[in-house]
């Protein structure tokens, strides 16, 4: 297994590490030690989305099981991230919101399933990516307002770490369903192409048998 594909394998693996540390009563929320932890193993996992990329095509290391892993493990991280907020602070992500997010990410995963069993691609836009930014954002942001709705940095400044938690929130829901809209769009425009492509190929087959049987 190439580096690449070892660091996407960890990230799937973090997955689990974050799960038992936002819902395990092992760690203490007193001092902030569950939230300072949750959130590094998530903003650590996050960046190696982009490390492991890098690497694979600086290498030259783009493997069938990399294009395989890297997607899955992105959809796996930001899923459990969710479902566990749903327990964790449910004050920022009722439930609803994390079917909106989970739902978005599964839809996309299956048009760009539906394309390459076409035999196309649907790129990932620069507004998906935004929205993965402001996914970082606001799942750490939602982890540390559960001890720290505000951080004060020096009198009288503070750090309102719970306004910046629910804005990011409410805005990656809606990038999330524009981001959703964008790539329907990309893949209808591409799988109309398609099928007009396939039906012209056909109809000029249909007709070259028809002239070579009429020659015979």
């Amino acid at each position: 297994m190439n580096l690449p594909n070892s660091i996407t394998l960890i990230r799937i693996l973090s997955i689990p590490v974050l799960i038992w540390v936002l819902s395990s009563g092992r760690f203490s929320s007193v001092n902030g030690e569950k939230e300072l932890l949750a959130a590094a193993l998530f903003l650590g996992a996050s960046i190696t989305d982009g490390i492991d990329g890098y690497l694979a095509r600086r290498r030259g290391q783009i493997t069938t099981m990399g294009m395989l892993l890297d997607p899955l493990a992105d959809k796996l991280l930001i899923a459990a991230a969710f479902i566990t907020l749903v327990q964790f602070n449910p004050r920022l992500v009722p439930a609803w919101i994390a079917v909106v997010i989970i739902g978005r990410e599964f839809l996309v995963s299956g048009l760009r399933s539906i394309a390459a069993s076409e035999g196309f691609t649907i790129e990932a836009s620069d507004l998906g990516k935004f929205k993965m930014v402001v996914q970082i954002v606001s799942v750490v942001a939602v982890i540390l307002d559960h001890r720290w709705p505000e951080i004060m940095l020096r009198y009288p400044y503070v750090f309102p770490v719970h306004w910046i938690a629910f804005a990011a929130i409410w805005f990656m829901v809606l990038l999330s369903l524009v981001s959703a809209g964008d790539y329907f769009l990309a893949f209808w425009n591409k799988i109309d192409r398609h099928v007009v492509k396939r039906r012209r190929r056909a109809f000029i087959l249909s007709r070259r048998k028809k002239r070579d049987a009429a020659a015979i």
